[in-house]
């Protein structure tokens, strides 16, 4: 959830909280006018506007993002400790009113049931049976009761919900940590999973020798940049072959080929633009897309990369001429990429034709 959600809910949470003191209001106004209020009208009074001022003060640190201070940015316990004060308040002025308005000790103790930690839910707990308990004590020592009975009947029943209340809430915190437990392994093996997926994704789609991106992959690149190119625009296409590659092979085995292979996807990579596509071909073969490319900047492409292959020194093996010879042509919208792919070919075959270690394009040879 971002930032600015949570705060959102937060401030719901709190206007919800409100609601509920607005309704205690008016029932505090309904006990005054049935004649179950024992204080003067001007404590009430004064009752209802720090009431109101404090839900302001609380309503201006919620709006303006000061809660996002505390350790806690609900202010759940704060919210709650201040319902309780103002609900012993309210249960002092009654009379025999007093069990019909215990039910709002329940209701402030809910607010804090799935956000309290489990000791801050407790001393609520002890709270409200200490301050409920000690006021009918209180009225009892000062002979003020009206019903002793019915007080220590209210006061027992208090005592027992208050217990059920505090089991039921140590219940639900164990269950919201078993489901935040599961819910963090359930992200964790998610992210795993994700994880092996990008992985089989790299391995299905690149060279495990070169790094490049594979045949596969370069044939769906190739179709959806052909697919997306914009009517004008012209890419450039080139098939690249390392000359004498077999030879190299034979004369310094295998491992050898292997590290000229790596050797020119490395050159390779560093000549090229990050939007350009190279990928490996098959063998010794390899294809290169250049997108909003022209014959100049795609001929001048491919001899750098030319002149940079020639020019690589392997470490621990002595093998003299590297060369490459490139086939290159044009891509248009409404191209089809198998012809391409064959006038890059046939401009390839001129090229080892004429004497490798040269770049041919296919517009050459439409020319003449």
């Amino acid at each position: 959830m971002t930032h600015n959600a949570l705060q959102s809910l937060l401030l719901k949470r709190f206007i919800l909280a409100t609601g509920t003191y607005a309704l205690a209001l008016l029932l505090l106004w309904l006990a005054i006018l049935s004649g179950h209020y024992q204080g003067p009208v001007r404590s009430a009074v004064i009752g209802t506007v720090l009431v109101m001022l404090s839900q302001s003060v609380l309503f201006a640190v919620f709006f303006s993002g000061r809660n996002q201070r505390f350790s806690d940015p609900s202010l759940t316990e704060v919210q709650v400790l201040l319902g309780l004060g103002w609900q012993t308040w309210l249960m002092a002025h009654l009379d025999s009113a007093r069990g019909a308005f215990l039910v709002f000790y329940l209701l402030i103790l809910l607010f804090g049931l799935f956000h309290l930690p489990r000791r801050a839910f407790v001393r609520c707990a002890v709270l409200v049976f200490i301050s409920f308990a000690g006021l009918n004590l209180w009225e009892g020592y000062h002979l003020e009761l009206a019903d002793p009975t019915l007080a220590a009947l209210q006061v027992c029943v208090l005592f027992i919900v208050l217990v059920w209340l505090t089991l039921y809430a140590s219940y639900v915190q164990t269950s919201r940590n078993r489901m935040r437990k599961r819910r963090f392994a359930l992200q964790a093996h998610q992210d795993t999973l994700r994880g092996m997926m990008r992985q089989l994704e790299d391995l299905a789609a690149t060279d495990e020798l070169t790094g490049l991106f594979n045949r596969r992959h370069f044939i769906r690149l190739a179709s959806r940049e052909l697919h997306s190119m914009e009517e004008g625009a012209v890419h450039g296409l080139a098939l690249i072959d390392l000359d004498h590659f077999k030879r190299i092979n034979d004369r310094h085995g295998h491992a050898a080929g292997d590290q000229v292979l790596q050797a020119f996807a490395a050159v390779a990579t560093a000549c090229l633009r990050e939007d350009d596509v190279l990928a490996r071909y098959g063998g010794e073969e390899f294809v290169l897309l250049l997108p909003d490319c022209d014959p100049e900047r795609l001929t001048s492409c491919c001899e750098r990369l030319r002149i940079a292959f020639t020019e690589v020194e392997l470490i621990g093996l002595h093998v003299q001429d590297l060369s490459l010879s490139a086939g290159m042509t044009l891509l248009e919208p409404g191209d089809p990429l198998d012809d391409a792919l064959q006038r890059a070919d046939q401009a390839l075959y001129r090229a080892k034709r004429g004497g490798r270690n040269r770049c041919a394009a296919a517009w050459e040879n439409v020319d003449a």
